[in-house]
């Protein structure tokens, strides 16, 4: 089964927390026992998980991935987001998360979250179920 979310940025760099959505997809996969893949189809956004408790983290993550890669840094690629591109590789383009007992096996503090880099846009991330046990 898969699954689309749709969101729209509103930030150049944000962490977006798709977590209750994972929750909302997989119950509604009626999947009990199987994986869920995260997949983000963009070259300048990416996926991760992350705590979601302290919004500080993700406010820390961003600080320190625009003082590793500024936005601006001598880059030959002519659309002026070579920044973007760089922190999406290396954030990354998909998360697996096993799924137990029809939820997904999360850590008390972890959240899933689309990453922007080279916004405000309209973006997408797919969700892909699977599973060898129903409800």
């Amino acid at each position: 089964m898969t699954y689309q979310i749709s969101l729209t940025t509103t930030r150049r760099n944000e962490f977006c927390d798709i977590t209750n959505e994972i929750y909302r997809f997989i119950e509604q996969s009626g999947v009990s026992e199987g994986i869920c893949t995260v997949f983000v189809p963009h070259t300048t956004a990416a996926v991760t998980i992350n705590e979601n408790a302290d919004p500080d983290v993700t406010s820390d993550l961003l600080r320190k991935l625009a003082s590793l890669i500024p936005q601006n840094d001598g880059y030959l690629h002519s659309e002026g987001n070579s920044d973007a591109h760089l922190k999406a590789s290396l954030i990354g383009n998909s998360e697996q998360i096993l799924i137990r007992s029809g939820k997904p096996l999360l850590g008390t503090w972890q959240g899933v979250y689309f990453t922007e880099f080279d916004g405000p846009r309209s973006r997408k991330v797919w969700i892909s179920i699977l599973g060898g046990e129903t409800n």
